[in-house]
């Protein structure tokens, strides 16, 4: 009998571990195991994640030589409505393993009634994420936020101060948007920022004063123009709202091709929106680097960037390789996205300091109160209404 019940103790240490439902680093077997796994399965997949946004480019060349795996990244430009859409109609082998997509589309990971989009896990760094960014059950959990500044091009004059200013007549032709608002994050929270500046900071769920600065704009300035690094070396757009957090990719970008960018947040209000999401898609194809890429993007190391990274280390065992590299929290905040658990790091003593110094105006007034029901409706006046300005 003794020898029976010993046999079954020992009997699930050996058990296959599926890595497409654990649901913690505790589940998949350890940090060694859960690389291990990554490494075979050797390629992650994700989505509208460009490498010049928020210090991503960073993290994909540690995570890569890190652990030999290659990183696809499809639609880098894309928005997060088209996150959710490929998630919903792609085929298994075109799904991503991870997303991240802004609060605008969030409830659309858990509808109501129907099977979840993403699967459950909580990753090592868990009770550092405040209850407020995160589901409950670990569906999805806040990443990194930003705030919106104004980009322009060094020859554009006068200079921007404020979001009324991109009404301005002498800006003809060269004002801009993200992408759609009714779709992309980074869109709508800049039409939450032009309403901010134009009498709407009473109400943050009422976009109306924004819509109706974006249609001043278009009025007086022509129709908007797609606001993105490209478009800005080109001259094809010369202003617009942008996070913060681009203007290191941004910048240096456009300084190789001979253009300079500033920056500046606006006078008046700055808009600290609520932070990015990131899951793990149900149908990861790569189920075990969807999860080592959360507890990649979510631990907190200052550690070792890729140019750094030895041959000996890329022999250690994988919690101990793990464990010297740099950390996607402290890469965030060194590219100006606050990460999600910054306060917890600020507390441990390990939040290193931003290398984007945009000054913030003495008169400006910091907003970071808009909630997930003010998202929504401000969505709905939006959709309701930019189509139409």
């Amino acid at each position: 009998m003794m020898i029976a019940t010993t046999a079954m103790s020992i009997a699930p240490s050996h058990a296959k571990v599926d890595f497409c439902k654990v649901k913690d680093l505790k589940s998949a077997g350890g940090m060694d195991a859960l690389v291990a796994a990554a490494k075979k399965e050797g390629q992650l997949n994700l989505i509208t994640t460009p490498r010049d946004w928020a210090g991503y480019g960073d993290m994909f060349d540690i995570y890569e030589k890190a652990f030999g795996v290659k990183i696809n990244v499809d639609n880098p430009d894309g928005s997060s409505q088209y996150e959710i859409d490929t998630m919903k109609t792609a085929p298994k082998s075109k799904q991503p393993d991870s997303i991240d997509i802004g609060p605008l589309v969030v409830t659309q990971v858990l509808p109501p009634g129907g099977a979840p989009l993403t699967a459950p896990y909580k990753v090592s760094t868990w009770n550092d994420i405040p209850a407020a960014a995160k589901d409950p059950n670990g569906y999805w959990y806040g990443n990194y936020a930003g705030r919106l500044a104004m980009v322009y091009t060094s020859d554009l004059s006068p200079a921007p101060t404020k979001a009324a200013d991109l009404a301005n007549p002498a800006y003809k032709g060269v004002v801009g948007i993200t992408g759609d608002p009714t779709s992309s994050n980074q869109a709508f929270m800049s039409v939450v920022a032009a309403s901010l500046g134009n009498g709407g900071s009473k109400n943050l769920a009422d976009v109306s004063p924004g819509l109706a600065l974006f249609k001043n704009v278009k009025s007086v300035n022509g129709a908007l123009v797609k606001v993105n690094g490209t478009n800005l070396v080109a001259g094809a757009v010369k202003v617009g709202f942008a996070w913060d957090f681009n203007s290191i990719g941004w910048t240096a970008a456009a300084a190789q091709a001979g253009v300079t960018l500033k920056w500046t947040y606006p006078s008046d209000f700055v808009l600290q929106a609520p932070p990015y999401i990131n899951a793990i898609n149900a149908k990861a194809p790569n189920c075990a680097n969807a999860r080592l890429w959360q507890e990649y993007v979510y631990s907190q190391n200052e550690g070792k960037t890729a140019s750094e990274l030895t041959a000996a280390d890329l022999k250690l065992p994988g919690s101990k390789l793990f464990a010297k590299l740099r950390g996607g929290q402290n890469i965030f905040q060194r590219n100006a996205a606050l990460p999600v658990t910054s306060d917890a790091m600020e507390k441990k003593g390990i939040l290193p300091a931003s290398q984007v110094k945009i000054p913030l105006p003495a008169t400006a007034k910091i907003i970071k109160t808009m909630t997930v029901a003010d998202i929504l409706s401000a969505r709905e006046q939006i959709i309701g209404a930019w189509a139409s300005l």
